[in-house]
């Protein structure tokens, strides 16, 4: 079609694009969701902060695991269960850090998702977190998530 930029390249077929998002969701979470379940105490989900030392003392997410990507291979086996799905974060969506600290955990066989947005969508969705010096949260920012605290509902 002439004049689109968007239809330059057409559109997948219906059944090509729900394999697509079907995978894309089989390796991302969201942080609203990854919130959700951290709050509900779902069994088997271990979250893992992948940043440095430096970055975790500044602020991380409540109950994650602090596991550097560099050191996933020498640290995991004998701190994450196998049988656990992990979600690995960095600083938020300019960082691979999250992306490589998944391949690290897929390669040592672990089911794994990337949390999407990383600490930095974490903390402007208002969410708590902790740091060094304890508690901090940021007021919600209304670009990321509704100003009155409900879910998006997406």
């Amino acid at each position: 079609m002439t004049g689109s930029a968007v239809l330059t390249v057409p559109a997948a077929a219906p059944e090509a694009a729900a394999a697509h998002y079907l995978a894309r969701l089989a390796f991302e979470a969201d942080v609203s969701d990854v919130r959700a379940d951290l709050a509900a105490g779902v069994p088997g989900l271990v979250v893992v902060d992948s940043r440095a030392e430096a970055a975790w003392a500044q602020g991380r997410i409540p109950g994650a695991l602090h596991i550097p990507t560099a050191r996933i291979p020498e640290l995991a086996p004998a701190l994450v269960d196998p049988a656990a799905t992990v979600v690995t974060y960095c600083w938020g969506p300019g960082c691979n850090g999250a992306t490589r600290a998944a391949l690290a955990f897929a390669r040592l066989g672990y089911r794994v998702k990337e949390m999407l947005g990383g600490f930095e969508y974490w903390a402007r969705e208002g969410f708590a977190y902790d740091t060094d010096r304890g508690t901090g949260q940021r007021p919600v920012d209304d670009l990321t998530a509704p100003r009155s605290g409900i879910t998006c509902a997406c």
